[in-house]
């Protein structure tokens, strides 16, 4: 047997080529140099660890110790005057803060009993949304424009759009997401077993499901009628709405061959009965300026119901979440 092909020397042969390579590719450094440079480091791992977080105790932002002794009274949301213009022109653009902030509307009192004088946090008056009405143009009033019709969607043969919510690494956040109007409710090949699944779950758990407190008619009301209206504009082939002078506001349902008679029903059993989604509406309290849980109709839940939510602000609804103090109860109450 030739020497060349004997293990040993192809062993041999190898790690004198390696050696003869990396001494080329290192020229002028010693091996221990090399191996030791001091702007020598290991590959780091592309997986990232959040860090911990402060303690409140040690540590509370500028911002934070600011909002927490002077509390949420005075924190309003942004002002609906100038969209509210497009809808009901020569209304004042902007009512005095003031008079505002001492004539806000009690959020346990329906509106319909209240003056219209008052004001809701938004800066809109009752007296001013009792003139706009049943299903006015909430397109014009929020901003985001009504969705495009979907054409050619079949609801026999429609697939639910993949839904991924978390990423790695995964943060504890609030999750905020921009969100295509166009796609704000969804329907899917399973949407008539999913309403009467629904409908059977309120009539099994009622107020664990659906409920409302006083003074949440006027959100329950608006929300309604915004996803009526989303599903009119974009499936008019399965959707519509028309005025009757005998019955107000018919929603007819081609879908599950319903009509519903607004004017006869409270805004969340609408909802029920059409929309396979959930809904939960959080009203701003005048006295401390946080936000309350005071209606919803919740059918998917995991570990709490409404009924064990309902009538508590965010920072004790989510109480038994691990890190929320520390993590997000201060974005989330802003």
């Amino acid at each position: 047997m030739p020497l060349i092909a004997h293990p040993a020397w192809l062993l041999l042969l190898a790690l004198v080529v390696v050696v003869i390579c990396f001494a080329q590719r290192h020229r002028g450094k010693g091996l221990l140099t090399v191996i030791h440079n001091a702007d020598w480091k290991p590959r780091l791992s592309i997986v990232r660890t959040p860090p911990r977080p402060f303690s409140p105790d040690k540590k509370r932002t500028e911002d934070e110790s600011i909002i927490g002794s002077a509390g949420y009274r005075d924190a309003f949301p942004p002002s609906s005057r100038e969209n509210l213009l497009r809808v009901l022109p020569g209304v004042a653009l902007a009512p005095n803060p003031v008079e505002i902030r001492k004539d806000l509307a009690p959020f346990t009192l329906d509106y319909r009993e209240c003056g219209p004088s008052l004001y809701t946090p938004t800066g809109v008056s009752l007296g001013e949304i009792k003139t706009l009405g049943d299903f006015p143009n909430y397109a014009e009033l929020s901003g985001v424009p009504l969705p495009d019709e979907y054409k050619g969607f079949r609801i026999e043969t429609a697939l639910p759009r993949p839904y991924r919510p978390f990423r790695w690494a995964y943060h504890q956040t609030m999750s905020l997401t921009k969100l295509e109007s166009d796609w704000w409710l969804e329907l899917d090949k399973n949407y008539v077993p999913t309403i009467k699944q629904r409908l059977d779950l309120y009539k099994t758990h009622g107020k664990a499901i659906l409920d409302h407190l006083p003074g949440s008619e006027i959100a329950c009301k608006e929300i309604m009628e915004m996803a009526l209206q989303f599903y009119c504009a974009r499936h008019p082939q399965y959707f519509s709405l028309l005025k009757e002078p005998a019955k107000g506001y018919v929603f007819r349902n081609a879908i599950l061959e319903s009509e519903t008679v607004i004017r006869d029903h409270h805004p969340l059993r609408v909802l029920l009965q059409n929309i396979p989604e959930d809904f939960a509406v959080m009203l701003r309290n005048p006295a401390d300026g946080y936000y309350y849980l005071r209606a919803g109709v919740i059918c998917s839940a995991i570990g709490w119901n409404l009924g064990t939510k309902i009538g508590l602000p965010l920072r004790e609804i989510h109480a038994p979440v691990p890190d929320y103090k520390e993590k997000m109860e201060f974005s989330m109450d802003r």
